[in-house]
C-alpha cells in the first residue's frame, strides 16, 4: 500500500504505530525522471510526490483500516499540502497496487467528500522510488531535534513533524 500526506516523515510514524503494520519505506511517486532526489523533488519540479509505502500482514489488519488511517491523518480538501507544507510535492493520493485495493479506495475518496471538493489522488501505483537513507524512520530515529519519538504499535503520542 502506498500513501502521500503531504511531509513523509510524519505519516511513515503514524504508519509505524498501526497494529499489523511490518514495515514502512519513504520515498517519491508520480514524476518525470527516473531515480529522483531530495532536493529536486522539493524544488517541486519533478512532478513527484512524498510517499510512503506500508508493508502490512493482512491477518493483522486490512487495507481498509490503512485508508481510514490515511484520512485521519489528511485533509483530502486541500490541495497540493498539508499543515505548513505547500507545493506539489506535499500533495495527497492513494497509490493501490490491486484493483480491489483502487476499488476501496475510491470508495473512502466518496465516503470522505463534504461540500469542498476532494484533491486527493486515488489511482493505480506507479514506480516507488525510495528516498534517501537518512529520511528512512526519521522521527523515529531523532528527527532534525535529536529527539526520537517512539514508533512503538499503538502509541497515541503527538507526531512532530521536525523531530
Amino acid at each position: 500500500a502506498t500513501f502521500a500526506g503531504g511531509c513523509f516523515w510524519g505519516l511513515e510514524l503514524a504508519y509505524q504505530r498501526h497494529p499489523g503494520v511490518l514495515h514502512t519505506a519513504v520515498g517519491y511517486c508520480g514524476g518525470s525522471i527516473l531515480e529522483p532526489t531530495y532536493g529536486p523533488v522539493c524544488s517541486g519540479s519533478t512532478g513527484h510526490t512524498e510517499a510512503v509505502q506500508v508493508y502490512y500482514n493482512s491477518d493483522e489488519c486490512d487495507y481498509n483500516t490503512l485508508l481510514d488511517l490515511f484520512f485521519e491523518r489528511v485533509d483530502p480538501t486541500t490541495v497540493n499540502g498539508q499543515g505548513n507544507d505547500r507545493g506539489t510535492q506535499y500533495r495527497t493520493g492513494v497509490y493501490c497496487h490491486t484493483d480491489e485495493q483502487l476499488e476501496s479506495g475510491e470508495e473512502l475518496r466518496g465516503a470522505n467528500a463534504t461540500r469542498r471538493p476532494i484533491a486527493s489522488e486515488c489511482m493505480k501505483a506507479d514506480v516507488f522510488w525510495p528516498a534517501e537513507k537518512y529520511h528512512q524512520q526519521y522521527l523515529e530515529k531523532g528527527g532534525r531535534m535529536g529527539a526520537p519519538q517512539s514508533a512503538e504499535k499503538g502509541s497515541k503520542d503527538t507526531i512532530r513533524c521536525y523531530g
